[in-house]
């Protein structure tokens, strides 16, 4: 057993409901690197249409994981934090992916139909949703929880790793007052600015992984 799996596994144990906030700093498990071309990914979104990361080179992409029933997602859109985020840097043409990893059977799985039913009912506005019910592209960058962030530059490289903001709790009154990470990566990104903060502790639920073999 790898070490990233047997760390995965005992994430899982802790957190019965899958509620985790992991202090950790970038991927250096899963070898994704800022700086480095981020890795790529052809599936299909919810609706049908595949998505391919090589395609969207030349514009600014966010990953953002989820998983509905994580307290530490619900917070963000509950709080209509991650909307305002979406609808913000979408009409600034930024392609917002929001990805669903778990299997079926775990927490916060999804079909196509339950996931643009929540994306209705949540006033969410991604670019597309893409399910990966094998963690395969879960696995490729290393994502630990929901809602784990990355920034991928018009070139393709990573520009930001790690959470969502620095108020690393399930509680939407933290909304307030926050430094939402992802936000401050793209604004300096759209200036042509270097990013400032390319790391940041990533916390939320565990990311549920599908069995490799699966």
């Amino acid at each position: 057993m790898t070490i990233s799996r047997r760390i995965l596994l005992s994430a899982a144990a802790i957190g019965a409901v899958g509620l985790l906030a992991i202090p950790q700093f970038g991927n250096a498990s899963s070898g994704v690197q800022v700086g480095q071309p981020a890795p790529a990914f052809s599936v299909k979104d919810t609706n049908g249409k595949t998505v391919s990361l090589a395609d969207l080179k030349g514009k600014t992409v966010v990953l953002e994981w989820s998983n509905h029933e994580c307290p530490f997602v619900k917070k963000h859109y509950t709080g209509n934090n991650m909307q305002t985020l979406q609808k913000k840097w979408t009409g600034q043409e930024v392609v917002w992916l929001t990805i669903v990893s778990s299997p079926v059977g775990e927490q916060g799985y999804v079909d196509a139909g339950q996931a643009n039913k929540l994306t209705t009912e949540r006033g969410a506005a991604p670019s597309a949703v893409l399910l990966d019910p094998k963690s395969q592209i879960a696995r490729a960058y290393g994502a630990t929880v929901t809602p784990h962030m990355y920034v991928i530059d018009k070139t393709g490289k990573l520009a930001y790793a790690g959470g969502i903001d620095d108020k690393p709790s399930a509680r939407i009154d933290d909304l307030k007052g926050a430094k939402n990470f992802v936000d401050s990566a793209l604004t300096e990104l759209a200036q042509g600015k270097a990013v400032s903060t390319t790391t940041a502790r990533p916390y939320g639920c565990t990311v549920k992984y599908a069995s490799p073999s699966a």
